[in-house]
């Protein structure tokens, strides 16, 4: 009979225009051919309506996820708000040879859809006969399954409620010890009621349950949804976003110019800054001519020699190992410096750097061969030479003869070209290089042929001149030149120093 369906829980496939419901069967109409679901879901959802009905040529497909008890069926509408959860059991109609419809239970799966996990239901495997007007409304079954948490939970409380409504009225109930222990009883049973001998054989499908989600398509929607409404685009995977560093600025600016300095003659070698400015050298002559006009401005000798003494001692202190060296708690360590001078403004400028590494507690030893009549320059860098730590000698006797942190050399001299044919030159240059301490050039001069110390970094004045490979490493220094100084003698120049006043150079 047609009302012995009554009170069952059905998922009605209504094919791709009108989707998939699932509810309680209400009513079913032989005459009309319908069937009516109170409390129905559509593809998921709760509808809107408390009930739906159905004609038979719009059902594709019909599944009951659950048959009721006895005497559910004549109380199906007083149970209380029982929400749709995950079917166990899958049962599909068949018609028989005698034309007799029969329901056969058959566990169904599918590659392509998710499986359902059986759970523990009192409705046992057993035949059942359908009626041919249920026939023409039952087609064919197919396994869905609900992903909502609150559903299944919804499922747990229909299974205790069947449980209860299946005992037998003349069983007496158990007593229960008290409110709490038959809470905790409950939960007990929730969590650990069900049979071992029936968890399911089969693994669930990943690969099947992946298949159902189009990850291409969802992006192209969000895509268009994006362009159309305006929004910021979060671009394909294979497009990478600009990213920037953290001294970069977002902001569009002038095109930069890195050949920010020009000299009037040809350029026989370039430098480049770390930040790619350019950087061309000078001829001997055009170097000599700038610090002629400077001087006649007011950038005196002297202050040349402080300006140049600082930077030096600057780029010494943190050749020596900066604040890890220098600091307190290393008194015992004291760097040495060797620091050797010719009689000329070169050496000047080596005097003048060696008594600021005294002040900041460095070891210097200072070599400055005799001669009868020496430079006002000299002399007044000696004196204020003397008033330090440092130490003076004339004779390379006195020099350690154990290796020291550092050799700055100030022996060569453009105009005083003559001095390397002298003894005690020849001797200095023997015992810098058996010393086999690294070696600072201050100013060094370029020479036609091979120097005989070879140094490990060059400190250049204001514009470097063509130095070659024996130079070592190149850096240049500021040594307070004003810019209408270098337009004055033809060159274009703007500071290529930024926030230092020593910079090295590289190569261009």
């Amino acid at each position: 009979m047609a009302t012995d369906w009554l009170g069952s829980i059905v998922s009605i496939n209504c094919g791709d225009s009108l989707g998939v419901y699932q509810g309680r069967v209400s009513a079913v109409d032989q005459v009309s051919q319908t069937i009516s679901l109170t409390r129905p879901f559509h593809n998921g959802v709760k509808c809107l309506v408390p009930e739906v009905t159905f004609r038979a040529g719009d059902i594709t497909e019909l599944k009951i996820l659950e048959i009721p008890g006895p005497g559910d069926n004549q109380h199906f509408g007083d149970v209380h708000q029982t929400e749709l959860g995950p079917s166990g059991v899958g049962c599909q109609v068949g018609i028989s040879q005698n034309g007799t419809g029969k329901l056969v239970k058959k566990p169904t799966s599918s590659s392509s859809a998710p499986q359902n996990i059986p759970k523990r239901t009192d409705v046992k495997s057993q035949d059942v006969a359908v009626s041919p007007q249920q026939q023409q409304c039952s087609k064919s079954y197919v396994d869905r399954h609900m992903e909502s948490l609150s559903q299944s939970k919804s499922f747990r409380r229909r299974h205790n409620s069947w449980s209860s409504s299946s005992r037998h009225p003349n069983q007496a109930t158990p007593k229960k010890s008290g409110l709490k222990n038959g809470q905790m009883k409950n939960k007990d049973d929730e969590c650990f009621g069900d049979d071992i001998e029936e968890i399911p054989d089969t693994d669930f499908d990943f690969e099947g349950n992946l298949a159902l989600f189009d990850k291409a398509a969802v992006f192209e929607e969000i895509d268009t949804y994006e362009r159309r409404s305006g929004t910021r685009s979060r671009g394909i995977p294979n497009e990478r976003p600009t990213r920037y560093r953290h001294d970069e600025n977002i902001l569009e600016s002038e095109p930069i110019v890195y050949r920010r300095i020009t000299v009037p003659h040809n350029v026989s070698k370039e430098f480049c800054t770390d930040s790619g400015l350019v950087v061309p050298s000078v001829s001997y002559e055009l170097h000599k001519k700038l610090l002629s006009v400077a001087e006649k401005h007011g950038l005196t000798l002297e202050r040349r020699l402080e300006m140049t003494g600082v930077c030096a001692s600057q780029m010494a202190l943190t050749l020596l190992g900066g604040p890890n060296r220098l600091n307190p708690k290393n008194v015992h360590q004291r760097p040495t410096v060797a620091l050797l001078c010719g009689p000329h403004v070169k050496g000047a400028q080596g005097i003048s750097c060696g008594r600021h590494l005294a002040n900041h507690d460095v070891q210097v030893i200072l070599f400055l061969p005799n001669f009868v009549k020496m430079l006002e320059s000299i002399t007044n860098e000696l004196s204020l030479f003397s008033k330090t730590q440092g130490q003076q000698v004339s004779s390379l006797k006195d020099l350690p003869t154990s290796p020291v942190d550092l050799v700055i050399n100030c022996l060569d001299c453009p105009e005083n070209v003559f001095l390397r044919d002298q003894p005690w030159y020849k001797a200095a240059v023997a015992w810098a290089n058996q010393n086999r301490a690294p070696v600072l050039s201050i100013d060094p001069p370029v020479h036609e042929v091979e120097q005989g110390i070879d140094a490990k970094w060059s400190l250049a004045l204001g514009l470097p001149l063509p130095l070659g490979e024996h130079a070592g490493r190149i850096y240049l220094c500021d040594i307070g030149i004003p810019q209408q100084v270098f337009q004055e003698v033809g060159i274009n120049y703007h500071s290529p120093f930024g926030c230092k006043f020593v910079i090295p150079l590289h190569s261009a």
